[in-house]
């Protein structure tokens, strides 16, 4: 349009003038009519202090050599001066890698294995539990507690825990023994999830889950999502209001312990188990309460059934089936 416009207008005006009255720099019309021969690049020059070819087939060959195969340029060029021998920088050598396609790590390094996801699923109490140790601070600076929890996953329901002055493999092993034996599980029924912190991975733990026909499963390395009920229950316990700065004794520290746990297990309402304590869905209490609350809000919504609008209150539902790691094709 504009240049359609120049056009009709230069005749009579000019170009200068019909662009001033446009609008339109005089210069991009010139630039329209006579557009710009594309520029073609020069060969670059080579530099005479360029390496020729059969240095840099010298340098290459020392390169891939079985003596340096797996050295960095950086290893390989400070071991040639340690033996009075200079090929060329060590930028250089990156460049004629650069240009072979051998640009990479060439160090010989040691690849972790795989580790699979676990994916886990409760269905009821007592076929899940999860368990870790936390630090807690001590009356003075690098002195630290050691809490031991295990928690049912299916009802959040802390089975065992202790607090000690060490992390110790016999210590987990005596605790998982005892919470067994307290809540009678029958060999084969239970699998038992972890980290892979030593205590965790020891062999006193491992022939204990062993003998007691208990399967162990662990998290991924360095990834704590895969234990997200005992972190998140450790996030409960050091956010509590009365949670103190330092424990000035295990004694403390036990007897703090030990009034948390009563109240998670049998006063706090859980909202990932339907607002019930752990000790009613762990006891199998849970239904005849949610029953009861279901007559509650139905007597309500008789009395004023104008205050619900959508529709009638419903308590919230209850856990049916708890997952670690849930698989993207589960249906939710």
């Amino acid at each position: 349009m504009i240049k359609e416009a120049v056009g009709n207008l230069t005749p009579l005006l000019g170009t200068r003038p019909a662009c001033r009255a446009l609008g339109v720099p005089a210069a991009t019309i010139y630039r329209w009519r006579r557009p710009p021969e594309p520029r073609v690049p020069r060969p670059r020059p080579t530099p005479a202090r360029a390496l020729s070819a059969a240095e840099r087939a010298a340098i290459l060959a020392e390169l891939h050599g079985k003596r340096f195969t797996d050295s960095s340029p950086a290893e390989v060029y400070a071991t040639l001066l340690d033996e009075e021998r200079y090929l060329c920088s060590e930028r250089t050598m990156y460049r004629l890698l650069e240009a072979q396609g051998e640009a990479r790590e060439r160090r010989n390094q040691l690849t972790h294995p795989a580790y699979a996801k676990p994916e886990l699923l409760a269905l009821k109490p007592n076929e899940i539990w999860s368990w870790d140790i936390t630090k807690l601070l001590g009356p003075a600076k690098w002195t630290y507690y050691y809490l031991y929890a295990i928690l049912d996953v299916f009802s959040r329901y802390m089975v065992g825990w202790t607090v000690q002055h060490a992390e110790a493999a016999q210590v987990a092993k005596a605790l998982i023994a005892q919470a067994a034996e307290q809540q009678e599980i029958p060999p084969g029924t239970l699998t038992v999830h972890a980290d892979r912190g030593s205590s965790m991975t020891s062999k006193p733990v491992a022939f204990l889950l062993a003998d007691l026909g208990i399967t162990k499963t662990h998290s991924r390395p360095y990834t704590s999502s895969d234990n997200p009920y005992s972190e998140a229950q450790f996030k409960t316990l050091k956010y509590r209001p009365r949670f103190p700065d330092r424990f000035h004794s295990i004694e403390e520290a036990r007897s703090f312990c030990r009034e948390f746990f009563e109240w998670y297990n049998h006063a706090h309402r859980h909202s990932g188990i339907g607002l019930m304590t752990p000790a009613s869905v762990h006891h199998g209490q849970a239904e005849e309460l949610h029953a009861r609350r279901t007559s509650v809000l139905a007597q309500a919504y008789l009395r004023t059934p104008e205050r619900f609008v959508h529709r009638p209150p419903r308590p919230p539902a209850l856990p049916s089936a708890v997952w670690i790691n849930k698989p993207k094709e589960v249906a939710p």
